[in-house]
C-alpha cells in the first residue's frame, strides 16, 4: 500500500442535503433509495445462495453454516459502515476508485478500479453461461450460446436506455429473488413448526432437530466452518454496488445511509434466515451441488412444480447479478477515464447520460469470459470464480483503508466529525477490524488448494497495475476531495 500523502480536504464539506442536485453535464442523478437497495440486493443474491448454499451446509454442518453467514453479515456491516461515509464524501460514479485515489493515492485507485472491473467482467460471462444452461431444461434443442446472446442483448439494452431504467429493471429482478427467499423462510419455517397443508404427510423434521447431528453440532470440526466463512465473504459480494451508483443518486447524503442500513438488515434476515431453514429441513449429509436446496425444501413441503419455479428464479438471479455487474463495469471505466487513467472515449455520454462506449467495452469483456467458460475445462471456470472472489476482497480492503486515511486527514485538517451527514461508528476500530478479517480470508485462500490459483493470478495482476501506473504517470500525490 502507498504511504498516504497530505490531503487538501475542506473542513466542512458542502454536502447540500436538501433539495435536488443541480443538473450538470455528466451522469444523471436519477436513482433513489429503493433503487440503491435493490441494486445491492441484486448484486448479492445470486447463485451463491440459490445453488451453492447446500455445499456450504455440507462442509460446515447446520449450525456451522448459520454461524458462517452471521460472520459474513458482520463483515458486510463493517465494510458498509466505511462505505457510507466515503460515498457521501465522494458522491461520484465508480466511486471505489475515487475513494482510494483521494485518500490513499492515485495508483491504489487505479489498481482498485481495474481489480473491480476484472471481477465483474469475469462474472458477467459466467452468469450468461449458467443462464443458458438452465434454459435447456425447457428448450433442450436450443444451443446455449444462443441464449447467452439473447440475455446479453437484453441486459445491454437495460443499461443503455438510462440509469433510471437500469434501476427499475434491477428493482424488479430483485423482487423476484427476494420473493423466493421470503417464500422459503415463511413456508419452510411453518413446516418446521408442523404446519404442512401441501405436504403428503411424509416425515419432516421438527424445529432444529437436524442441528443435532451424529457428529455433534460441528460434524466436520471448526475447520469446516472456517473454510466456509471464506466462501461466504464472496457470497456477500455485491453489497458494495451502492458505492458505484452514488454518482447517479438523488440526494446522496440522505439516500445512501438509508440504503446502507436497509441493505445490511435485509441481507442478515434473508441470508441467515434462508440458511437456517434449509439446514433445519435437509440433513447436512444429503445436500450438495447436484440440486438447489431451495428446490429440495419446496419439494419437501409440497410446493407443486418446485423445480420449474426455482429454475425460473435462479435464471432471474443470474441475470440480475449480470445486470448489476455490467452497470458496475461501465461506471468503473467511465470513472477511470474521468481521472485521466483510461482512454477519454470512455467518458463519452449519450443524451441520456449513459457511458455507451464504456458499456460496450465491458460487454466485450463479458463475452470474452463467456467464451472461455464455455470452451475451457471446469477447473478453469473454478479459477475464474476464485479470481473474482480475490478481487472483491481486495476492493473491500481498499474501501476500509480509504475510510481510515480519509477520516484521519479530515480530522487533521480541522474537520468536525459531528457535522458529517453520516459517520462510521467506533473509528478506528471498524475499518481496522474489517481490513484484518479480509486479510485473514486471503490467507485462507492460500491454504485451500482449490482457490490458491486466485493468488497466483491476482497478486501479479495488482502488481502490474501499480507498475503500469508508476511508469505511465509517475508517483502522483492525492488530489483534493470531490465537492
Amino acid at each position: 500500500m502507498e504511504t498516504p500523502s497530505p490531503l487538501t480536504l475542506d473542513a466542512t464539506p458542502d454536502l447540500k442535503p436538501a433539495g435536488p442536485a443541480p443538473v450538470q453535464p455528466g451522469l444523471r442523478r436519477s436513482m433513489g433509495t429503493r433503487h440503491l437497495v435493490m441494486i445491492a440486493m441484486g448484486g448479492v443474491i445470486g447463485s451463491g445462495l440459490f445453488l451453492s448454499s447446500g455445499y456450504t451446509i455440507s462442509q460446515a454442518g447446520p449450525l456451522g453454516a448459520v454461524l458462517a453467514y452471521l460472520v459474513g453479515a458482520f463483515v458486510v456491516y463493517l465494510v458498509m459502515a466505511c462505505l457510507g461515509e466515503l460515498a457521501i464524501a465522494y458522491p461520484v460514479s465508480g466511486a471505489f476508485h475515487i475513494y482510494a485515489a483521494r485518500s490513499i493515492g492515485p495508483a491504489t485507485g487505479f489498481a482498485t478500479a481495474w481489480l473491480y472491473w476484472l471481477c465483474w467482467a469475469v462474472a458477467i460471462g459466467s452468469e450468461f453461461t449458467a443462464s443458458g444452461l438452465l434454459m435447456q431444461r425447457w428448450f433442450p434443442d436450443v444451443d446455449v450460446w444462443i441464449w447467452c446472446l439473447i440475455f446479453a442483448a437484453v441486459l445491454f439494452g437495460f443499461n443503455a436506455v438510462s440509469a433510471k431504467f437500469f434501476g427499475e429493471s434491477e428493482f424488479w429482478f430483485a423482487i423476484i429473488k427476494v420473493g423466493a427467499i421470503i417464500g422459503l423462510i415463511v413456508l419452510g419455517g411453518a413446516a418446521l413448526f408442523g404446519f404442512r397443508p401441501l405436504s403428503d404427510g411424509a416425515s419432516h423434521p421438527f424445529l432444529f432437530e437436524n442441528f443435532n447431528t451424529a457428529g455433534g453440532l460441528f460434524p466436520n470440526g471448526f475447520t469446516g466452518v472456517l473454510v466456509t466463512v471464506l466462501a461466504v465473504f464472496y457470497a456477500f459480494s455485491g453489497s458494495e454496488l451502492i458505492g458505484v451508483a452514488a454518482g447517479e443518486t438523488k440526494d446522496p447524503a440522505t439516500s445512501i445511509p438509508k440504503a446502507m442500513r436497509t441493505t445490511v438488515i435485509r441481507l442478515l434476515i434473508f441470508f441467515v434466515g434462508a440458511i437456517a431453514v434449509i439446514a433445519a429441513t435437509i440433513p447436512y449429509n444429503e445436500v450438495g451441488l447436484d440440486e438447489s436446496p431451495f428446490v429440495t425444501v419446496f419439494s419437501a413441503i409440497g410446493i407443486p412444480f418446485a423445480a420449474d419455479i426455482m429454475n425460473f428464479v435462479i435464471i432471474t438471479a443470474l441475470l440480475s447479478a449480470g445486470n448489476s455487474g455490467l452497470f458496475s463495469c461501465a461506471r468503473m471505466l467511465y470513472s477511470l477515464a474521468d481521472e485521466g487513467h483510461a482512454p477519454q472515449a470512455f467518458r463519452r455520454l449519450t443524451r441520456r447520460g449513459i457511458p455507451l462506449i464504456a458499456l460496450s467495452v465491458s460487454m466485450v469483456g463479458g463475452i470474452a469470459s463467456l467464451v472461455s467458460s464455455v470452451v475451457a475445462p471446469e477447473t478453469v471456470y473454478l479459477v475464474l470464480v476464485s479470481v473474482a472472489g480475490f478481487a472483491v476482497v481486495g476492493v473491500w480492503m481498499s474501501i476500509t483503508a480509504s475510510h481510515f486515511f480519509h477520516r484521519r486527514a479530515f480530522v487533521r485538517n480541522g474537520g468536525d466529525v459531528g457535522a458529517l451527514a453520516y459517520k462510521a461508528p467506533l473509528f478506528p476500530l471498524v475499518p481496522i477490524l474489517a481490513f484484518t478479517l479480509c486479510v485473514i480470508s486471503l490467507v485462507g485462500i492460500a491454504l485451500d488448494p482449490n482457490q490458491v490459483a486466485a493468488l497466483y493470478f491476482g497478486i501479479p495482476f495488482v502488481a502490474a497495475c501499480y507498475a503500469y501506473f508508476y511508469v505511465r504517470h509517475g508517483r502522483k500525490r492525492p488530489t483534493a476531495a470531490v465537492q
